[in-house]
């Protein structure tokens, strides 16, 4: 059965190190070499693109990305039967969809294929497992560790990043203190699966006042207030987190060691403000660039570069004709 990558807690802590750990590989092995990565969006991307296209370049692979017009996800086909299909031709399936139910179809469609080819989260509306590894590669390359470190999230906390990060800071022995307007904190699940990873309920909280969240923390983080498909809230989002924005003014009430993390784009003057974004604080772009070598060390990991076994030539073997590639290939 394929290791999928639906969210960060699909990784045990152990994994999770092993993957940022190739991460950091500046030269890695060309496991992709000859072989497609299906890279999917329902949704507009950039960072997202650009680094997982480079990602799969970089590992010796041959991305091919795909327009939601192109596959008609769950009205021209169904996930299943797109998941089957693009596992003819790709070594690993990525999507970034609006309905992560999608996402969790066509991973159980390859499984019961027996297929070996990974399906990973890009985006969904439940969480955002891919921007976690780069904030936790880039909060582990400035701070050289991550057990022990504190983090405040400001803004809204009940969206799919703010989701993710909670389980990939439960899964590093990292706290994590949401501060957020009432309504907008994390959803009960969160919380539960945070407590459940980490074995303990101090590893998250919530909080109402963002002054007091970041006092004491090693690490800011927030995202944009209304994120895509939200665009009718936009007006009320903006008077709802309107005291929740991170400024200088903000940044200067938590530890001068502080950094603050945004996963972009990011709205100057709304959750964020300009001069905190290009501040020495900031470490926006650094982690922005991570995003690609986060990727490529999920994809190293998925391909065996962890403790378990690559079976890729399953795939291949499912298709009309695979038998004669595989027969080339090993010439």
């Amino acid at each position: 059965m394929s290791r999928h990558f639906l969210e960060i807690d699909d990784l045990s802590p152990a994994e999770l190190a092993s993957v940022l750990d190739l991460a950091e590989l500046r030269e890695p092995p060309a496991v992709l070499k000859g072989q497609g990565v299906a890279l999917m969006f329902e949704k507009p991307s950039a960072r997202t693109r650009n680094s997982s296209e480079m990602a799969v370049v970089q590992l010796g692979g041959h991305p091919v990305a795909i327009a939601s017009a192109e596959v008609g996800l769950g009205t021209r086909e169904t996930p299943e039967d797109l998941a089957r299909t693009l596992a003819c031709y790709h070594r690993v399936i990525a999507a970034r969809v609006y309905d992560h139910m999608a996402l969790v179809r066509m991973a159980a469609a390859i499984d019961r294929a027996q297929l070996f080819v990974p399906v990973v989260n890009l985006l969904s509306d439940i969480g955002h497992p891919c921007q976690t590894l780069a904030d936790l590669l880039t909060l582990r390359q400035h701070f050289g560790y991550l057990k022990g470190l504190s983090v405040a999230w400001i803004g809204d906390a009940a969206n799919n990043v703010c989701h993710s990060l909670a389980l990939g800071c439960a899964l590093v022995g990292a706290r994590l203190v949401a501060a957020a307007p009432p309504g907008f904190g994390l959803s009960a699940e969160t919380i539960s699966k945070a407590v459940a990873l980490a074995g303990s309920k101090g590893v998250i909280s919530e909080s109402c006042d963002p002054t007091e969240a970041v006092g004491g923390v090693d690490a800011i983080v927030t995202d944009v207030w209304t994120s895509m498909g939200q665009e009718s809230e936009a007006e009320e989002r903006r008077r709802v987190f309107s005291k929740f924005q991170v400024d200088e003014q903000l940044v200067n009430r938590a530890p001068s060691h502080a950094v603050v993390l945004h996963c972009l784009p990011a709205h100057r003057g709304e959750e964020i403000s300009g001069e905190v974004l290009d501040s020495s604080a900031s470490l926006v772009w650094q982690e922005a660039g991570n995003r690609m070598h986060a990727m490529r060390g999920l994809l190293l990991w998925l391909m065996g570069g962890g403790t378990h076994e690559d079976n890729g030539d399953a795939a291949l073997r499912e298709c009309s004709g695979a038998e004669d590639l595989l027969g080339e290939q090993s010439r």
